[in-house]
Order: C-alpha cells, then structure tokens, then sequence
C-alpha cells in the first residue's frame, strides 16, 4: 500500500463495548497489526445526556482484556488528539464556517415536529421519507427576517439534484445512491452542536484515517459523509462495511440472545485468547480449514478479502468449545491461579481448606477438573463436593443405601 494504515475504532460511551462493536475494533486492530499500520482509539462522546465516564472506562477496560492495544487515544495521547469529540468543538467550529464561507451551507426553519408530520404522512402513502428542501427554496429576504426574529435553525449541505454518491466497498463492491432519493444532510442541529456524520468527517480528515472498517448499519450514512467530503475537498477514505452478528435464530444478535457484553462474557468464565480467537471467525475466514488459531497466526493471516458479505452467526456452543480447548491448553500454574480466583468469588474459604488439607491437596482437586471444563466459573459447581463440608442427602437415598449395617461399617 503506498499510504501507512491508519484505522479506527470509534466507540460512543453510551452503553458497555458488545460483541458486535468488538468485533468491529478487532478487524480495525488486526488490519492494521497485518499491514505494520496504526490503530487509533477515538471515544464519539458528543452525546452529552446519554454519555458516561464509566462507560468510556468499561470500553478501555474491554479492549485491553482482549488484548488490542491502540497506537493512539485516551490515556496513551498521540499526534492527532484531542481523541474525544468533546475537546474538538472549536476544531468542528472552523470547517463549519468553511463550509458556510464556500456556500454549501443553507438554513432549515423546519422544526422537529414538522419534520415528523411530514416523515408520518409519507410512510402513510408507502413512500420511503426524504426532506423536501423546501428551506432550500427561501429567498436571501425571508431568510434574514427569520434569522432576526430568533427563529431557531439547522444547517443543511448541499446535496446534488442528480447523478450519484457512490464509493467501491472493499467487501460490498460497487455501492451507489441517487442523489434524488438523498436527504441533505443537517450538518448543524438547531441548538449550534454539530452532528455525528459532520464531526467523523473532520475527524477521520485530520487523523488521516485511510480505511473506514465499521459495521454494515452504518452503510447508510456513508452517502452523507461522502457528500461532506467533496463539500469541504477532502479526499475520501476507502470504506469496509462488515455484515452484522446474527443469534441462532438468524435475527440480530440481542439480548434476548444471552450476554452480548464484553464484560458480560469475561464475567462468565471465558478467556480473553478464546474470544479474540472466535470473534475473528465471526464473519472472516483464512481460506483454510483450521479454526483454533495464535493471535500472531490471525493476524499474520487477516485480509479485507477474507471478510464474508453475508452475515455472521453467533454459535455460543461453539465459543464454549473453544474456550475448554483454551483451558485444556493453558499452564497448570496459570489454570490454578485462575481457578481459586473463581472459588474465592463464589465464597470458598480456600485460606481455611489449605491450612486442613496442605496447598498441594488444593491443586490436586481444581487440576482434576481441568479437563471437563468450558467455562473458568465451571470450576465452581465442578469442586463444590471437595470444598462442602455440609453436604446434604436425599432423605430417600439416605434411607435405601446408607441405613444398612455394612454402610456403618463402610462410614
């Protein structure tokens, strides 16, 4: 490639890191590790009500457990930050009146309501909803009168009456929009805040991100922020839009699914190798039959070209299998040290067994178990007779096995 890969992972700090934008950050840092590249970390956090500090840090948290450490963000700072949308208002500030100096900027009236009758009215007819430009039409006189009398507006670019936006996809191939059927795009929203598909255009510019690799629900916002690109003269990035994660049932993976944090998983026993090691086969192959891969072997093997157009199904019976193949794999000392981390999470008293039976004794029991094991918390249900000492019969059983003469004798 004759630019350096710069890619991103741009998370917005409104819920915890899910395995769907996992996933999405995992083909970012594996592209760029594949083609000596950087990954950039960038938090999205322009939404002031739903945004959470907390948040930012169980998404910094959930990368770093899977191992993908960025070149530049939060915390390890870089060349291009600031790295939360936050602290570049004024940057957002000076391409805004760029675009208003150049003319590709007009003032929509039109509130928030009107808008929502209109998109109603449409999808009562079956026709799919685009503003209708009317604020396009507004003479140089009326739109001053309003301005003077503090009539709230948005700020709209200029979209094309004909012809197409269209960009080659590196998974999808050649996808197009006519421009007839395009919204113009609100730039700034009536109470001054830029939005989203303004500010990752700018920001993706001046970070020099060279491929946009994202899930294909943002498909539709590409026409916008092409149509952002050409306004102010930037050059366009090449996009990858990868398919999304289905459940089992073929529907979007949700929660109705099970887990679908990173941190949820991690809470349930699965190891970080396992989940880098699944997520990367969720939606892209090596073109070889293996499936049990080394970060180092992924990544050696990772190309756009490999990346699935059709979406990928989460098989949680398969993670699982991976996971035991990982715990079978792992170093005695390692699994041990583990393990009683589970057992005293779930309240054994290991301190008091070591003391009665001798550390060795301990190990001896959580090794046993090694093999059976999918999950680290399986640890727990698996060494729960060793570590009773109230144990508790059936009273049925008791009375048929261990009421006889020669069960005394054998007690």
């Amino acid at each position: 490639m004759c630019k350096d890969v710069r890619v991103r992972f741009a998370p917005s700090p409104t819920g915890y890191l899910h395995v769907g934008g996992a996933r999405t950050a995992l083909f970012n840092y594996l592209f760029a590790r594949h083609n000596d590249g950087s990954f950039i970390l960038r938090i999205e956090d322009t939404d002031r009500e739903r945004s959470d500090v907390e948040l930012v840090n169980a998404i910094l948290d959930g990368l770093n457990w899977l191992g993908l450490e960025y070149d530049e963000g939060p915390v390890v700072g870089g060349n291009y930050g600031p790295y939360f949308q936050s602290e570049r208002k004024g940057i957002y500030s000076k391409y805004i009146e760029i675009l208003k100096e150049k003319g590709s900027l007009y003032p929509c009236f039109c509130t928030p309501e009107e808008l929502a009758k209109r998109r109603e009215e449409c999808q009562k007819r079956g026709k799919p909803y685009r503003y209708d430009r009317r604020c396009r039409q507004l003479s140089k006189v009326e739109i001053e009168r309003r301005m003077r009398e503090g009539i709230p507006y948005a700020l709209r670019i200029l979209t094309p009456d004909d012809g197409e936006t269209a960009f080659d996809d590196m998974i999808r191939g050649r996808v197009s929009f006519k421009n007839s059927e395009l919204d113009d795009p609100i730039v700034v929203r009536s109470d001054g805040s830029p939005t989203y598909n303004f500010c990752v255009v700018v920001d993706d510019h001046l970070m020099e991100i060279t491929h946009v690799i994202r899930g294909e629900d943002h498909l539709s916002n590409t026409p916008k922020q092409i149509l952002v690109y050409n306004a102010l003269g930037w050059e366009v990035p090449l996009f990858a839009h990868v398919p999304l994660i289905l459940g089992p049932d073929r529907k979007r993976l949700s929660k109705r699914h099970g887990a679908t944090s990173i941190s949820a998983y991690r809470d349930d026993g699965y190891l970080p190798c396992a989940m880098f090691n699944f997520l990367s086969l969720l939606g892209w192959s090596a073109g070889e039959d293996r499936e049990i891969m080394s970060k180092d072997e992924i990544i050696e093997r990772f190309t756009i070209e490999g990346i699935s157009r059709s979406p990928a199904i989460f098989d949680v019976d398969k993670l699982k299998w991976m996971n035991g193949h990982y715990i079978r794999e792992m170093d005695e000392n390692e699994f041990v040290v583990l393990a009683e981390r589970q057992l005293i999470n779930n309240g054994v008293d290991l301190d008091s067994w070591k003391e009665r039976e001798g550390e060795q004794w301990v190990k001896r029991v959580i090794l046993i178990e090694k093999e059976k094991m999918k999950r680290m918390t399986d640890i727990f249900y698996l060494t729960e007779f060793f570590f009773n000492d109230e144990l508790e019969y059936e009273a049925r059983g008791v009375k048929k096995h261990l009421s006889k003469p020669e069960s005394k004798l054998m007690l």
